[in-house]
């Protein structure tokens, strides 16, 4: 076996090839709704938190932004109408973005073709048992390499409501 040969070098590359394809599918769907694959992954990451928002930097932990890329994001998609800002009632220095119900709807308009794409190209591909332990393996790599990317998941301020 040659080092070019190695199993890890394969890893990498499907995994690298699968998820460019998978983007390549998906694509279609979302720009139907006038959404770019930053947007829609902001929107669904926004939509499905507590309180339909995250912190600014938990929404940049969670996504492959850097803080001020994802403040040029939140802003884009709050001149559309899609997101707002909202204060951080526990730190002044921080601020949360709030998916709006505009938003909600342009995420749900694209949402059924999605997920049907989804099936389609993924998770249809997969026995029950198969995708278990693929979301079980994936869980472990991204807990390894991106430790803050369950950030806001949780409720971060009980007290504080949307």
């Amino acid at each position: 076996m040659t080092l070019f040969e190695d199993s890890r070098l394969t890893a990498m590359g499907l995994l690298a090839e699968t998820y460019s394809g998978l983007m390549a599918k998906m694509h279609p769907s979302l720009s139907v709704g006038r959404l770019s694959d930053i947007d829609f992954e902001t929107l669904i990451r926004l939509a499905r938190s507590p309180d339909r928002r995250l912190r600014m930097s938990d929404l940049a932990a969670q996504t492959s932004l850097s803080t001020s890329g994802v403040t040029r994001v939140v802003d884009r998609l709050e001149r559309e109408g899609l997101v707002v800002r909202q204060a951080c009632a526990s730190d002044r220095r921080a601020s949360y973005a709030a998916i709006t119900d505009a938003g909600a709807e342009r995420l749900s308009a694209v949402l059924p073709q999605h997920l049907t794409d989804i099936e389609t190209w993924f998770t249809g591909m997969l026995s029950p048992e198969q995708l278990s332990a693929f979301l079980d393996t994936l869980r472990i790599i991204r807990d390894a390499v991106r430790p803050c990317a369950t950030a806001g998941a949780t409720e971060a301020e009980p007290a504080a409501s949307g």
